[in-house]
């Protein structure tokens, strides 16, 4: 399917149109080259309660099925500075599937980190935060969504 931007909020059915909606936004101002599927390791799930703080760039996912947490990117390093809010569609819907976003620097290193959410309840597409990269080496960024 094909990104329903006919509303207020664009809208899409799977990791796809997510992935296409966070190379739309382009988050810092940087193309988005790569697009990562969060997958829970523990129980393969792709559904998850979100915890964010935009601004100190820290974001974690909860998986619904088995309670997993995990920290995105290198988000953990910034988890004692953060405010970690739970993010909602604005539909109320508090249940995402999430995709992991990365610019790289023209050494290959990654520059931005965005993080996209899609609402299991609506469709609601949108990217929650992003952050700059500002050291090296990156490679293992791209293994944490």
């Amino acid at each position: 399917m094909a990104i329903d931007t006919s509303g207020e909020l664009w809208r899409g059915e799977g990791f796809e149109d997510l992935a296409e909606f966070i190379r739309e936004c382009q988050p810092g101002g940087y193309a988005v080259e790569r697009v990562r599927e969060a997958v829970c390791a523990g129980c393969t799930g792709k559904s998850f309660h979100v915890l964010a703080d935009d601004v100190e760039g820290c974001v974690q996912r909860v998986c619904v099925v088995c309670g997993d947490a995990f920290y995105i990117a290198d988000s953990a390093e910034y988890e004692d500075d953060a405010d970690l809010g739970e993010c909602a569609c604005p539909c109320g819907g508090e249940e995402f599937g999430v995709a992991v976003g990365f610019a790289f620097r023209g050494d290959g290193e990654v520059r931005w980190v965005s993080v996209g959410l899609r609402c299991l309840k609506d469709g609601g597409l949108g990217v929650y935060a992003d952050w700059k990269i500002d050291y090296g080496p990156t490679a293992h960024l791209l293994e944490m969504a």
